[in-house]
């Protein structure tokens, strides 16, 4: 999955010479975080709730203009980078949007929301569907052959997850279409594996 297919393509944006104020009644009135700064299409620096905040009960607060709060070299993103990498880069420096740049003109915003739901269609958790938690016996056969079990049953893989920071051995989250689950999981077993769970 791209940046590009989960940005907003429509930023609101400000100008260097804009006020505080209107920073924050342009938010308030788009309901947006984040700003990008721009002048004759050129990205200056980026603005954010967060960061303008702290300035509003200040004595300057009617004399401060974007480019004095601006962060004049925020972290940016690529259009054709994988949300992965977006994802990784939200949680590593801790914000909550990245500006996308293309060949550095500004083409679309990404935001932790924009993130979460590329993850929530690929997970499928918003479909009907039924989640089983299965702990693998790797004696009897791999995830590949479970799934396969599955196919053959006439279940239909949505996604599938597992939990690496477990201490105890892994356990795959595999997400399925409605099926009738019960004939799935007497056959997972009866291949030696353990159901945990099974969420509807």
């Amino acid at each position: 999955m791209k940046v590009k297919n989960w940005m907003n393509k429509n930023v609101i944006t400000i100008t260097p010479d804009a006020g505080l104020k209107d920073a924050i009644e342009i938010m308030h009135y788009h309901s947006i975080r984040h700003l990008p700064v721009i002048d004759q299409d050129e990205m200056l620096g980026f603005v954010t709730e967060s960061n303008l905040r702290q300035y509003l009960l200040t004595d300057l607060v009617n004399e401060l203009t974007m480019a004095d709060l601006m962060i004049i070299n925020p972290i940016t993103i690529d259009p054709n980078a994988s949300i992965d990498s977006a994802a990784r880069l939200i949680y590593q420096y801790k914000i909550g949007g990245l500006p996308v740049l293309e060949k550095r003109k500004l083409v679309g915003i990404i935001t932790i929301t924009d993130i979460l739901g590329a993850f929530i269609e690929l997970l499928g958790l918003l479909e009907d569907s039924t989640r089983l938690d299965i702990v693998l016996n790797e004696k009897q056969g791999s995830i590949d052959d479970v799934l396969k079990l599955i196919r053959n049953l006439g279940g239909k893989t949505i996604s599938v997850g597992v939990d690496t920071q477990s201490s105890r051995k892994k356990v795959y989250y595999i997400r399925l279409e409605k099926v009738e689950i019960e004939p799935i999981i007497k056959a997972i077993e009866e291949m030696g594996h353990k159901v945990l769970s099974l969420i509807d």
